[in-house]
């Protein structure tokens, strides 16, 4: 594709887009502006991989449980996305993971400025963020006799978290409550309205702190073998999924997911309840985690983990898990429905 041609498909992305979207309450960048701004992106994408290439080779992943967590792995087989982050470097060295493919910064960009003008509530003390997901996800068990089955588990639930973490959350599963207890103050591992609103929209500066919290689970003596670049990329789609970031930070997140190598984009994909869209994608270890955007607003539809290698968990196409995001909002009360 020319300049010309990728300049007629950009204007006719955002026309689409605009179409789809509320009228921005602020002017967009000229045609010009955006454009530089990527080149800046892709260069700074470039050196950040540089930077990797020359770190630790990466080891295959182990798993610690027989659940598969639905916010931990994802993938599907689209060949090119196969090489990506699957498994350690040659003897003489680590493999090259790229950077984030061109492509893949152009729709998180779109995700970024749909967000950015999207509306969104806002939320005070003693409320509670509500998100509804449908989904599942696969687990091995072992019978009596040593064997191993491989099960579906419906994992869609009903959650308020309090926006503070102060009070207790709530979740429904199967018609069924569970208390959980608060989370006050909040973190990356257990997000609240209030802990996502103090974290910084800076791009770069918003991705080296996920990393750094990546770096002291996932790095180098943690005994795992997700990596940081991984963990990253899941953190991210994690805060994503939570339903507590507000539109500044949620478009600050997918410029974040751009600075991470080894990013691409799944031309098709469908979530949990049959929507179908475009996705960004990360392959690690023989599966490929995948954020379901709609592909005319880039709107989040959810989350799934394909499978690119056949296994104990499946055949290579395999989806093993899945989470469609329903339904967000700010309640007054716990079990208040939007």
């Amino acid at each position: 594709m020319n300049a010309e041609q990728r300049d007629q498909q950009e204007r006719f992305e955002r026309g689409r887009a605009k179409e789809s979207l509320p009228a921005p309450s602020h002017p967009e960048l000229p045609p010009d502006r955006m454009e530089a701004r990527r080149r800046h992106l892709l260069g700074e994408v470039d050196r950040q991989a540089r930077a990797d290439s020359r770190g630790r080779a990466p080891r295959p992943r182990r798993r610690t449980v027989l659940v598969l967590a639905t916010a931990v792995t994802a993938g599907a087989a689209v060949g090119v996305l196969g090489a990506l982050d699957a498994g350690p470097g040659t003897p003489t060295g680590p493999a090259r993971v790229p950077p984030a493919s061109a492509a893949s910064v152009r729709l998180l960009e779109r995700a970024a400025l749909a967000a950015r003008v999207t509306p969104r509530e806002e939320a005070r003390a003693g409320q509670y963020v509500y998100v509804r997901t449908v989904g599942h996800t696969s687990a091995l068990s072992e019978d009596k006799a040593g064997r191993t089955d491989l099960e579906r588990v419906d994992d869609g639930m009903e959650q308020w978290t309090s926006v503070d973490g102060s009070e207790d959350t709530l979740q429904r599963k199967g018609g069924r409550d569970s208390v959980l207890p608060g989370v006050e103050g909040g973190g990356l591992a257990a997000p609240t309205y209030a802990s996502l609103a103090a974290l910084p929209t800076d791009p770069r500066t918003l991705l080296e702190t996920i990393r750094d919290d990546a770096e002291r689970n996932h790095g180098a003596g943690s005994g795992s073998t997700t990596g940081p670049d991984q963990q990253s990329f899941v953190a991210i789609g994690d805060l994503l999924r939570s339903g507590a970031a507000g539109p500044e930070l949620t478009a600050a997140l997918y410029r974040a997911a751009a600075l991470i190598p080894g990013v691409d984009v799944a031309p098709d994909a469908v979530d949990a309840v049959g929507r179908r869209g475009v996705a960004v994608a990360r392959v690690h270890a023989g599966e490929r985690t995948e954020w379901i955007l709609d592909g005319s607003t880039a709107r989040l539809l959810g989350e799934r983990t394909v499978l690119l290698e056949d296994g104990a968990w499946g055949e290579a196409g395999d989806v093993v898990s899945s989470v469609a995001v329903v339904a967000v909002g700010i309640v007054d009360d716990a079990g208040q429905r939007p």
